[in-house]
């Protein structure tokens, strides 16, 4: 299905993806299956925020959309950062202007990307952030 080229073992790392389109959700737990990563999902943005509260070292990486009920993606990562200064953050949305781009990576996202996102280009930023020792926390 994919380059061997992106045939990453994620088994160690536990990634978050929080968006409100159950079609990207499952999306993306297809995606990373193919890694072994451990992946949670969440609907909304309050579910997220009450999760990290909780388990404060839960996650090796955050997927996240823009807009997401109750708590928007801006708001969820500038409540992430607040902990969590090193965990890759990587925005996915459908939604773009040169503002919210802006906004994403001033709130502390590492990448902002586009949907529809290809596989490889996914696969490609899990390889950056997570088996790079440049990258890699």
């Amino acid at each position: 299905m994919y380059s061997d080229q992106y045939q990453l073992d994620l088994s160690n790392k536990t990634i978050a993806v929080v968006d409100d389109d159950l079609a990207s959700i499952r999306y993306f737990e297809v995606l990373l299956k193919t890694t072994s990563a451990n992946v949670v999902t969440f609907l909304n943005g309050n579910d997220f925020i009450t999760y990290i509260k909780e388990n404060p070292d839960a996650f090796d990486m955050l997927m996240i959309d823009y807009l997401i009920p109750y708590i928007n993606g801006i708001e969820c990562i500038r409540e992430f950062r607040k902990h969590h200064r090193n965990t890759p953050v990587i925005m996915i949305t459908a939604y773009y202007t040169r503002e919210s781009k802006d906004e994403s990576i001033l709130a502390g996202s590492n990448e902002y990307i586009l949907k529809p996102v290809i596989p490889e280009k996914v696969l490609s930023i899990l390889e950056k952030y997570l088996t790079r020792k440049e990258y890699a926390f």
